[in-house]
């Protein structure tokens, strides 16, 4: 194990390094220009006097290659830049909606599994009955009805009929965790719901497959009972392609529940990174990236642990 984690850590090195080139180019690429977005805010006319003065503020007028090396070696000694678009430190920026971003992606997960993992297990143990039906149905929903459509809907359904909506104001929730949870609560449970949808189909898929194997059979001719069989011999199985799925939504949300985020007045990652590329903000969208980039490395790491924990044949230290 511990070689494994070694391995997996000094892989994941070249992969952050090449994410941060990439990323490096291509804002650089997209259409629009920094200069003249910073400029047009103010309501300015950009002349070439301007234009060259705050590109040599901003340091876009050296060299692509100094311009990464000097990027990344203040992200190496703790200094990530400066906000072109607010003028703030891009850390105080992350350390202001990371924490909003794991809320809700906490909350989204908890409510995605406890729907899930239960009627993905219940729809393949009671297979093609009315039961298996009905759950079917609800992951095809999940699956094709989009989010903005149901955050909305859902919006003019509690405004219309119960003359409520959840704060938009934020408040964090050692200030106020009344506040905080009921601002929380329906953007999670929309995208919980989403979320459950393609995680209750593969809690299903892996059962059934489960379901199937000769160590299964062989635990019903023994007499055991339905509970046990289930729990005991089927779960940890069927567990492991469920795993896969939940880590990569968890990488997912922190940066992709950015129309969530807008519709509820949420200040998360995806609605800074989203903004940010707006304004051609260059230094905020390369760590946002590399962030995101760097959590999803390290969900991808301990899916791979779960693997051993969840079955004992699979051991990570060896090939």
């Amino acid at each position: 194990m511990g070689q494994f984690l070694v391995r997996r850590l000094l892989l994941a090195i070249p992969a952050l390094v090449l994410l941060s080139i990439a990323i490096f180019a291509l804002v650089r690429v997209i259409p629009g220009d920094a200069v003249v977005a910073r400029v047009a805010e103010g309501g300015g006319v950009v002349t070439k006097a301007d234009e060259q003065r705050i590109r040599e503020e901003l340091g876009l007028d050296e060299p692509f290659v100094t311009q990464y090396f000097t990027w990344i070696r203040g992200v190496f000694t703790g200094d990530m830049g400066t906000s072109f678009w607010t003028g703030k430190p891009v850390a105080g920026e992350i350390a202001r909606t990371f924490p909003v971003s794991l809320e809700l992606t906490i909350f989204a997960m908890v409510i995605a599994l406890a729907v899930a993992v239960p009627i993905g297990i219940l729809s393949a143990i009671r297979q093609d009955t009315p039961l298996d039906y009905l759950g079917r149905f609800v992951s095809i929903m999940g699956l094709a009805v989009p989010q903005f459509w149901i955050a909305t809907m859902t919006l003019v359904f509690l405004s219309i009929w119960f003359h409520w909506s959840p704060p938009f104001d934020y408040v964090p929730f050692n200030r106020d965790p009344r506040h905080n949870l009921l601002q929380f609560l329906i953007p999670s449970i929309i995208l919980g719901f989403s979320l459950s949808a393609s995680t209750m189909r593969m809690t299903r898929s892996a059962m059934l497959e489960v379901l199937r194997e000769d160590y299964i059979r062989t635990a019903w001719a023994k007499g055991l009972q339905e509970r046990v069989v289930i729990t005991r011999h089927a779960l940890k199985n069927a567990f492991i392609p469920v795993v896969t799925v939940v880590g990569s939504q968890i990488g997912h949300l922190l940066g992709g529940a950015v129309v969530v985020e807008l519709i509820f007045g949420l200040p998360g990652m995806g609605r800074l990174t989203l903004d940010s590329i707006i304004h051609r903000d260059y230094t905020q969208v390369q760590v946002n990236v590399v962030l995101i980039g760097a959590v999803m490395i390290f969900m991808n790491l301990l899916v791979d642990i779960s693997y051993a924990w969840l079955d004992p044949r699979i051991r990570l230290g060896k090939s």
